[in-house]
């Protein structure tokens, strides 16, 4: 089976794509410069060079290609615009669908996330639950999954959107300064730390991607995809803290001097394209609980998450060591 994976060079993507390549598939990653292409060459996935919002580069990316995993998008940097989320994130997914349609593909999965349900108020939450997007990336989310919705009726071609929970494993950077704080012993929670957030461990996820792309039953379905296991940030920090070998040691300070300083810094930072040392979406990260159903992947597509939480902490802290990011 030959499938495309966009985001092919990025931590998800590249896992998924390697991953199938290894199971014997032929993989085609998206890549938009010539030295990701190499990296993805010397993995055994053949590069196509071209960006999302090149539609004669998705033409040729899409070629002969029977499954599209849609990884690809903007995450959260400072100093991009409303209108660059809006193009990858949204605009491009149509563009993406058009293209795998006239070339015949027989499915695309679409990566959104968990976090276009927002703050959940009733956890655990599952698909139906209200979307309810605190930022750009989370906005641009949910209208990328309405365009999603919206090309594969009007070509006809099956879609399945994958909402992933917090993902983490060796070689992650979006949750480093968590893990290496805690191991270090100086992490700071802003509030009480009892809000859930709910972790899904890499080869679960892209597992549970290659589900989506192959079950009949996920043709034009959406699923959370999420561990088998949630916790407290409390609890998460208690795991970390033990196989890290150190005996927990956290701050705990109030939340709203920090939501002030960070709304301040943003306004300042942001039009200079500086990251800033804080902001808000860092401290929402504190007073948000995020605690997912998995039961309809479970039921219709066969989604088993197989890696315990103890023990993806452990991979994922031994994978910061090899790397030296500890």
């Amino acid at each position: 089976m030959r499938v495309l994976v966009t985001g092919a060079s990025g931590f998800t993507g590249g896992h998924l794509a390697r991953m199938l390549a290894e199971r014997g598939y032929q993989v085609r990653g998206l890549a938009r410069q010539s030295s990701q292409a190499r990296d993805l060459e010397a993995s055994g996935i053949e590069p196509s060079i071209g960006t999302l919002e090149d539609r004669a580069a998705l033409a040729r990316a899409v070629k002969d290609v029977e499954i599209v995993y849609h990884i690809a998008a903007i995450y959260r940097h400072a100093g991009i615009s409303n209108s660059r989320y809006r193009a990858i994130n949204a605009t491009a997914v149509g563009h993406l669908i058009d293209a795998a349609a006239g070339a015949g593909v027989r499915r695309v999965v679409h990566c959104s996330t968990v976090g276009v349900h927002g703050d959940i108020e009733h956890p655990p939450a599952n698909e139906d639950a209200p979307l309810r997007p605190g930022d750009i990336y989370q906005v641009t989310k949910v209208e990328g999954e309405h365009i999603a919705r919206q090309a594969a009726a009007r070509t006809g071609l099956p879609v399945t959107i994958a909402r992933p929970s917090g993902i983490y494993g060796p070689g992650d950077r979006r949750l480093l300064k968590l893990f290496r704080g805690v191991a270090r012993r100086r992490f700071v929670v802003l509030g009480s730390g009892n809000i859930f957030y709910h972790l899904t461990y890499i080869d679960d996820l892209v597992e549970g991607f290659r589900l989506c792309g192959e079950s009949a039953a996920a043709a034009n379905r959406t699923y959370i995809l999420a561990g088998g296991e949630v916790s407290t940030l409390n609890e998460l920090m208690a795991l970390i803290a033990a196989e890290a070998g150190v005996r927990p040691r956290t701050w705990k300070l109030p939340v709203w001097p920090f939501w002030l300083a960070g709304a301040a810094c943003e306004a300042v930072c942001v039009p200079l394209g500086i990251d800033p040392p804080i902001y808000r979406r860092r401290v929402d990260f504190f007073t948000k609980s995020r605690a997912f159903d998995i039961s309809r992947a479970r039921a219709e597509i066969g989604y088993a998450p197989q890696v315990g939480l103890r023990d993806g902490i452990r991979k994922t802290l031994a994978g910061y060591k090899e790397r030296g990011w500890l």
